[in-house]
């Protein structure tokens, strides 16, 4: 029974593919009595199985669905704050508030490529994209980090050109209110979209969070800005602008962390380690091999190598296959797929061992 390897998928109609590597001789044949007993009795491995673990994990059609629910209200939130924000600006000619309008106009657009993500993310897996198209998600991060990175890049000009050329700002209670309008804006989204970016494992969605939050902290730079124009201090502006920019470029940092890690399929080993607890402790496990785990937009598969008993038949293999399944579903929070490969103890020191006709050389990675 080597080789016997077990993918589970859940979502909706909990989708099971098997392969079993070492039942293709010639007792398998359906022209033989004893042959149609065995594919009875192996039947139940292509049928689905329903069991309250889907419970307890989100699909990802649920998570797309409230990701693009979070994505609207922060586009509906941000839109009225750039539309507040350039009235005033009309009003006073503050080419500083006229910045941050700007990046508050390009935070709102920044749910067009993460909406297409969420929307992609839907799309069924087919013979080209066989995991899906969850990753496009990742595709929509580096956009919105891309997206950060100028923003900095402008608020840096603006305050060296303001430094340079310093401006009369009319107005300064419109634009104060315009200000903390922007800030109190930005906020709410940002901790609206980490919130629900964290939720979901999005992340995209935390990042442009993160990116939200710059832009709030480019509107308490006006507000400071219009403080010291108040006071005759015209240069507080361009001064308290570069400040921010520093900042941005720590949050730029931060998101830019985030995104990288999830393309070269980083994950908490808290999650790794809680993937071994729960395998190791299902009975009839001896041992855990290589496992490996990986985000597919905001869903986890996992892929694990468990030693058993030789002497197991097909049959036994497989049900402790579900069982280990069962259990990484139930331990590792937003797993949606696991294919669970075992190997017997018996067979040689090293399960993965390649065949004497192979040469006899190890391999690393196994499976």
């Amino acid at each position: 029974m080597e080789g016997n390897r077990h993918t589970h998928r859940h979502g909706p109609g909990h989708e099971h593919g098997h392969g079993h590597g070492h039942v293709e001789d010639g007792h398998a044949h359906g022209g033989h009595p004893h042959g149609r007993r065995r594919w009875e009795r192996l039947g139940h491995l292509v049928r689905p199985h329903r069991h309250e673990a889907a419970d307890k994990v989100d699909t990802a059609m649920e998570a797309s669905r409230e990701g693009m629910r979070t994505l609207w209200v922060s586009l509906v939130v941000l839109g009225a704050t750039t539309a507040v924000q350039a009235a005033v600006v009309a009003l006073s000619g503050s080419v500083a508030l006229l910045g941050d309008t700007v990046h508050n106009a390009a935070d709102a657009l920044t749910a067009v490529p993460l909406g297409i993500a969420f929307l992609l993310g839907r799309r069924a897996a087919n013979r080209r994209y066989t995991y899906g198209y969850g990753r496009a998600e990742d595709l929509a991060g580096v956009l919105i980090v891309a997206v950060i990175a100028a923003s900095a890049a402008l608020a840096a000009w603006q305050a060296v050109d303001r430094l340079l050329d310093p401006r009369e700002i009319t107005h300064l209670w419109a634009v104060s209110a315009a200000a903390l309008t922007g800030f109190a804006g930005n906020e709410w989204v940002a901790r609206y979209r980490v919130r629900t970016g964290r939720r979901i494992g999005s992340a995209a969605l935390v990042a442009d969070g993160l990116h939200a939050r710059t832009d709030g902290f480019a509107s308490l730079a006006v507000l400071l800005g219009a403080a010291g124009t108040a006071v005759g201090l015209p240069a507080a502006d361009p001064v308290v602008g570069l400040l921010i920019t520093g900042a941005l470029l720590l949050v730029l940092k931060d998101a830019a962390r985030e995104v990288v890690r999830r393309l070269m399929d980083s994950v908490d080993p808290g999650l790794v380690d809680a993937a071994e607890w729960a395998l190791r402790g299902v009975p009839g496990v001896l041992d855990v091999g290589q496992l490996r785990m990986r985000w597919i937009g905001h869903a986890l598969r996992a892929e694990a190598d468990i030693v058993v008993d030789a002497r197991l038949t097909v049959v036994e293999a497989h049900e402790l296959s579900v069982t280990a399944e069962h259990a990484l579903i139930h331990a590792v929070p937003r797993l949606t797929a696991a294919t669970v490969h075992t190997d017997h103890a018996a067979a040689h020191p090293d399960p993965h061992a390649p065949p004497a006709h192979h040469g006899g050389r190890p391999v690393v990675g196994g499976g």
